[in-house]
């Protein structure tokens, strides 16, 4: 489905990327994704991107036997991107920003398991195969639908994974859930296809955190503006966009925030709090800061 922006002006990044995940409907995962990137790189060229990729695709295709199988097509795959081209996970510097823009992860061969899963995933799609990725607690990966069978891939590494090897894996999510054993739920429940809005608001969340952790308010409510344009019924998102506008004296918009998501959620522990700062937001707004 094309995309519909108003060419009587050139849009804003932000615009750009809440015109490509306005519709579930064709939303273009790949494109979005490197229009993430936008919040801190205005200028980036998002085609040129899908045009890298594209032609990465194009000569993956080339080199498949037309006769060949789901198997050979996904070895052939995995020696592509993780061998030839170079993809890997970037170990030492894993919470650079840098992880979460496809075209630094184009151009350094590096990234964190989402980012490569976006470009493994489109790269299989040009291979012929059905692939589909995968929130997995802690760490996100990428399945693959074979007439053999489904392959669960963990495209930081490389490797598929065995049953037993996810199990292990979800241990830790169940301690921390610490639910009795007849209430913890199958291991197949963690293994659905997520959406490309899920996704992106993974990705986004990963830089969120990592804005939040460097104190890098700009930053920090670019990327809060993005996941509210990525998910508007989110009263969550709401509140975090107000608390950064508020540092900023955006108050207009931060008490209409707020008071969305005291409505959605009038008992949350943060509730009582949050009604006497939107109480003071109201009467006395304090000036801006720059």
């Amino acid at each position: 489905m094309a995309v519909k922006l108003d060419l009587t002006t050139p849009p804003t990044p932000l615009q750009y990327f809440a015109a490509l995940v306005a519709h579930d409907d064709g939303l273009p995962l790949l494109e979005a994704a490197a229009a993430i990137a936008q919040h801190a790189q205005p200028s980036l060229d998002t085609q040129a991107v899908l045009a890298e990729v594209d032609a990465l695709g194009d000569a993956l295709r080339r080199r498949l036997p037309a006769d060949a199988g789901a198997l050979q097509r996904l070895q052939m795959l995995n020696r592509y991107f993780f061998q030839e081209l170079g993809f890997a996970g970037n170990l030492n510097h894993y919470e650079d920003p840098a992880n979460s823009d496809l075209s630094q992860v184009l151009a350094r061969r590096r990234g964190i398991p989402i980012t490569l899963a976006v470009l493994y995933m489109e790269l299989a799609a040009h291979a012929g195969l059905a692939a589909g990725g995968v929130s997995f607690p802690g760490h996100f990966l990428v399945k693959l639908h074979l007439p053999q069978g489904e392959v669960v891939m963990d495209p930081f590494s490389g490797r598929s994974l065995s049953r037993d090897e996810l199990e292990e894996r979800l241990q830790p999510w169940r301690r921390r859930m610490a639910l009795p054993a007849e209430d913890e739920p199958p291991l197949g429940l963690f293994l659905q296809a997520a959406t490309p809005r899920d996704i992106l608001a993974r990705m986004l969340r990963n830089l969120k955190a990592i804005h939040q952790a460097a104190h890098d308010l700009p930053q920090l409510l670019s990327v809060q503006e993005r996941l509210v344009a990525l998910l508007p019924d989110d009263p969550l998102e709401r509140r975090d966009r107000a608390l950064i506008d508020g540092q900023f004296g955006r108050l207009d918009r931060a008490c209409d925030d707020l008071a969305v998501y005291l409505h959605a959620h009038p008992d949350a522990d943060d509730a009582p709090a949050l009604r006497r700062q939107l109480a003071r937001w109201r009467q006395s707004p304090p000036a801006a800061l720059h």
